[in-house]
């Protein structure tokens, strides 16, 4: 995850040797020669990404951090099985090399992938834009989301990639346990939160699908010189669930300011840039996947504040531990946090 909705986090950068690490992947890399060159990718990413540069080849290789992990973060073996399973499909992923065990030289498990060439958009205003170019940026997020949210589990081997039963419930106990275990400082809007959750749970009703679980425009890569999407990344947090937790989540951020640290869409002028709302949004996905607009919606978007205000609680204790921010960040960090739970507050008493 790239920074998530603030300027990002600060990680670790693993120790290596780079022989050692050449040979390794010359015996697990098809086709690999020599290593060349290793370039960390800027701060941002939970899991630190590097470049690696082989010949006229280069290569992507995603790792887990260093140091003590919280349980189930960091998983890039699910990301690896994620993207594999949906190459072949109408969804934009990078070709998958290696995914190794948790014995490398890097120190950590990793995957090795294929090194795409496109644009990232780091701003959601999309300043660098035309109004005609914003629009279509964000159609074809809302196209590749619903491509995604149609893509059948089973037929692509990913029918066992999540738990059965309520997937809001599942996800609520998960990010409220993760939210306890990193809290560094009483917050009772957080507590708050939990609570109301719980007593406001939507019913189960049945409706399955891949979810990226951390969608939004700085997850995906357009091609260079046209408005399409030809990468779609970060899928640590991926698994079969319910399409509109996805749907919510991205919407989030029509929602967060668009200052400071955050990268929302909060008090800009949306339609004088030809950038969509969050009503036109949701009804174009909903028409393309032919389904009827949400109920709940107010849930939907609540849940997805508390779930990225226990992301970023578990970076903060990470920060504390020593295995990411300076004490500059996690000052704002803690900011940010306070400043999630209580906008998710308000929204949830209406």
């Amino acid at each position: 995850m790239r920074g998530q909705c603030l300027r990002g986090e600060r990680s670790v950068m693993h120790k290596y040797d780079q022989r050692e690490l050449e040979h390794y992947l010359q015996e697990n890399v098809e086709g690999f020669g020599t290593l060349d060159a290793i370039e960390k990718f800027g701060d941002g990413q939970s899991n630190p990404t590097y470049k690696l540069t082989s010949g006229a080849q280069a290569y992507v290789l995603r790792a887990k951090p260093p140091g003590k992990l919280l349980k189930s973060a960091h998983a890039v073996d699910r990301e690896f099985r994620v993207m594999k399973a949906l190459e072949g499909t109408d969804v934009p992923v990078p070709r998958m090399y290696h995914l190794s065990s948790a014995d490398t030289p890097m120190g950590t498990q990793f995957i090795v992938m294929e090194m795409m060439e496109g644009r990232i958009f780091w701003d959601p205003a999309l300043p660098e834009l035309s109004n005609q170019d914003r629009a279509a940026v964000y159609d074809r997020m809302n196209l590749t989301l619903a491509r995604l949210h149609s893509v059948d589990p089973n037929a692509v081997g990913l029918g066992d990639y999540g738990k059965p039963g309520n997937y809001f419930a599942r996800q609520l106990e998960r990010w409220s346990g993760q939210y306890t275990a990193s809290e560094t400082d009483p917050l009772p809007d957080a507590d708050w939160l939990i609570d109301w959750l719980e007593a406001h749970m939507v019913p189960d009703d049945g409706a399955i699908s891949i979810v990226h679980g951390d969608y939004r425009i700085d997850n995906m890569m357009f091609a260079p010189h046209r408005i399409d999407v030809v990468a779609l990344l970060d899928w640590e947090l991926s698994t079969l669930g319910h399409p509109l937790a996805d749907l919510a989540y991205q919407c989030m951020h029509w929602r967060l300011p668009h200052e400071g640290h955050f990268r929302g869409l909060g008090g800009v002028d949306r339609a004088s840039l030809g950038l969509p709302s969050e009503e036109q949004y949701v009804a174009l996905y909903c028409k393309r996947r032919g389904i009827e607009q949400p109920a709940n919606w107010t849930f939907y978007l609540v849940f997805s504040f508390f779930r990225l205000l226990a992301i970023l609680q578990g970076v903060l204790r990470r920060g504390l531990d020593g295995n990411a921010s300076n004490p500059r960040d996690l000052g704002q960090m803690r900011h940010v946090i306070e400043v999630m739970a209580k906008q998710a507050r308000l929204l949830a008493d209406g």
